[in-house]
């Protein structure tokens, strides 16, 4: 005869919860622990790494707060919290002030307690517009952790549309998004596209164009890059093909390679017959240049045949049946041929996953608070965070950035037991096999190490 369960000892209230196993119907017996437990061990690879860059003193060098209160959060906790919490999943204040249910998760991010959502937002109301403009400083900070690069770094300028469809919060006006007009922000960024760092941030309303502070935008980050970061070329859309614009980058002596609008003046040039047209080595591909209106800029044209290059970009003309066409302008010198220039512009397109991930997995998309500097604000530090992120692959020698998600399933989320052995603060990570606690202890040696990281001595993800 079977003997009924008995209770767990020392946990009188327990119950059983019934599940369907691979071997058939099976019970849990469910209780509960005074253990203070987390579900994010592992972020204590992330506070390792700021101190080690000492990002605390470069956050509280840029917050505007002057708390007064004895009892008040620092405020360097508060952005330090918001930033684990972005790491941890979070794409609300809401979920990021949840993670107070983590019994450890403030010893691990090294804060004295995460806030609640009523604090974060407070805490984030107090930016004015000069303040979260400030925040730029921390992306050129990161900048800064860079090497130089011999020819320089290449910089992508953007704009995208944050849907916001409630459409009641500060700055929030119907514009253009790809599922036509809606309530939305409408930022400008650029990026250094050889590290995948984000260089700058503005955030603008929703009706704003794409050219609308993009000069100002671009002058106030070249005027404060750091001394060593040099910008070899700048690449951007069509939505950028502006006189303005490209006048600024000529003054800097910068070249560029900038996405045309196919006005009829140009559209011309497409319907010329074959003998304008210069065969190129990829097979469908032709190409053509066409002399400037201002001396030193190159106007080129590439048409694709569509029977041999089905799933080509570009512009269709109903009076060139057969082709789609692409437009650009640049001032790159003749040495670089017109498919050099045009395969150059091409790896732009790698820019666009930097705001797929920023969207999705930082939690820009959800963040948006009532005033704008507070979400001109709450989206900086999202950002830092992804940078810093990017400063920390590096710093593990990796030779290929990883995704946030990548990051947060191998490294981040891994459960962990708090406690003060001997009266010192000691966090057990759930980690089981020689193996892979061999793999942890290697990723904290490079963390503690003052010398930077060689490939030879990079972490290797794939074995975790």
């Amino acid at each position: 005869m079977k003997k009924p369960s008995q209770p767990l000892k020392g946990n009188a209230h327990q119950t059983v919860l019934e599940i369907s196993g691979s071997n058939g119907p099976e019970s849990i017996r469910i209780g509960f622990t005074d253990q203070r437990l987390s579900a994010y061990g592992g972020m204590a690879v992330w506070s390792g790494f700021l101190h080690k860059r000492k990002v605390r003193d470069q956050l509280e060098r840029v917050l505007p707060h002057q708390p007064t209160s004895p009892n008040a959060y620092r405020p360097t906790d508060l952005g330090l919290g918001l930033m684990g919490g972005i790491l941890c999943g979070a794409d609300k204040l809401s979920r990021v002030a949840y993670l107070r249910h983590d019994p450890a998760i403030a010893q691990v991010l090294g804060v004295e307690e995460v806030a609640s959502q009523s604090t974060f937002s407070r805490f984030l109301a107090d930016f004015d517009q000069t303040a979260s403009d400030g925040l730029n400083e921390l992306h050129l900070w990161a900048m800064g952790r860079l090497p130089s690069l011999r020819g320089g770094y290449t910089l992508d300028l953007d704009s995208w549309s944050l849907l916001h469809e409630e459409g009641q919060q500060e700055g929030v006006t119907r514009g253009y998004t790809p599922r036509g007009l809606l309530p939305c922000h409408r930022p400008l960024i650029a990026c250094l596209a050889e590290p995948k760092l984000v260089a700058g941030f503005w955030l603008r309303k929703g009706n704003a164009q794409c050219t609308e502070n993009a000069a100002q935008f671009l002058d106030h980050l070249l005027d404060h890059l750091p001394k060593h970061i040099r910008i070899g070329s700048l690449r951007a859309d069509a939505g950028f093909y502006n006189e303005e614009v490209l006048r600024l980058l000529e003054r800097r002596g910068l070249h560029y390679v900038i996405v045309m609008k196919l006005y009829q003046k140009w559209q011309k040039f497409c319907r010329h017959s074959d003998e304008h047209w210069t065969p190129t080595d990829i097979p469908g591909i032709d190409a053509q240049e066409i002399e400037g209106e201002v001396p030193g800029r190159r106007m080129i044209i590439v048409r694709h045949r569509m029977e041999q290059r089905p799933q080509s970009g570009g512009k269709v003309l109903l009076e060139v049946p057969g082709y789609r066409f692409n437009a650009m302008v640049t001032n790159l010198p003749p040495s670089w041929g017109v498919l050099a220039v045009w395969r150059h512009y091409n790896g732009r397109a790698e820019s666009e996953n930097r705001l797929k991930e920023l969207g999705s997995q930082f939690g820009i998309k959800g963040f948006c608070c009532q005033k704008f500097a507070a979400t001109q604000a709450v989206h900086q530090f999202a950002i830092w965070a992804y940078n810093l992120c990017v400063l920390l692959q590096r710093e593990l020698g990796l030779l290929e950035k990883m995704q946030l998600q990548t990051l947060r399933w191998r490294l981040f989320c891994r459960a962990a037991v708090w406690s003060r052995a001997q009266g010192k603060p000691t966090l057990k990570l759930a980690v089981r096999g020689e193996s892979q606690r061999s793999w942890w202890r290697q990723v904290i040696e490079k963390l503690k190490s003052l010398l930077p990281p060689l490939n030879c001595d990079a972490v290797e993800f794939s074995h975790v």
